[in-house]
């Protein structure tokens, strides 16, 4: 078992119907395995930053989520409102239309803002949705993102249908290299499907089923 797996999970509840208790369940969840993150909506920041500021657990949200097509402005809008209320890593997803459609000034300067709106007060991880894309808009985007300054590239929302694959991961490393985190985001279940992300070059785990993966059980979220 690969050593402190606990410390590559960000413990992720994004559903639309979350609680609030259901929030509070995930929090104390991480407390008691001392994940490295709970990843939640921008809603629920300031509530998760209340019940986690005495311990190490940070505190991750979405920016421009799930769907990327929101302006440059109001995702920085949304970083800069997400870090006051007490976040210190920010999971940007890209505009992935335009991407798509070559504007990889546009992609650039649309995670650049991101980027420096967070500078020095949280980690810009850029999700790039990996299953709308080729293997060549892959590389793409993963270079933009690291051209831009982020601190790591993400496979998906979990959000569009599929989700972290070794493939993409193995191709995703390769291409930003040893100094840019990667993230395996969606469909990540159990204990061996974790161990397969990072012996491929994943150093971060996003999974709803974090408790599962720690206990070597199957788990049944897609997020």
């Amino acid at each position: 078992m690969i050593q402190n797996l606990e410390k590559y999970i960000d413990h992720t509840l994004l559903k639309p119907d979350t609680t609030k208790d259901s929030i509070l369940k995930i929090v104390e969840e991480a407390k008691e395995y001392k994940f490295a993150s709970v990843c939640v909506n921008p809603h629920w920041v300031s509530l998760c930053y209340e019940y986690l500021k005495d311990t190490e657990v940070k505190v991750c949200t979405v920016i421009g989520f799930p769907l990327g097509a929101t302006s440059t402005k109001a995702k920085v809008f949304e970083t800069k409102q997400a870090i006051s209320d007490g976040a210190t890593e920010v999971d940007m997803v890209i505009n992935i239309g335009e991407l798509k459609a070559g504007n990889d000034e546009f992609v650039k300067q649309d995670i650049q803002a991101v980027v420096e709106a967070a500078k020095g007060q949280a980690l810009t991880k850029v999700i790039i949705e990996t299953s709308l894309l080729s293997d060549d808009e892959k590389v793409r985007a993963c270079k933009l993102a690291k051209e831009a300054g982020a601190d790591f590239v993400k496979t998906s929302t979990g959000f569009s249908g599929g989700g972290a694959t070794v493939e993409d991961i193995t191709l995703m490393r390769k291409t930003v290299g040893p100094d840019v985190g990667v993230k395996a985001s969606g469909g990540v279940r159990d204990l061996a499907g974790a161990e397969a992300m990072i012996s491929a070059g994943a150093t971060r785990i996003g999974a709803s089923a974090g408790v599962d993966i720690i206990n070597g059980n199957q788990g049944s979220s897609d997020y």
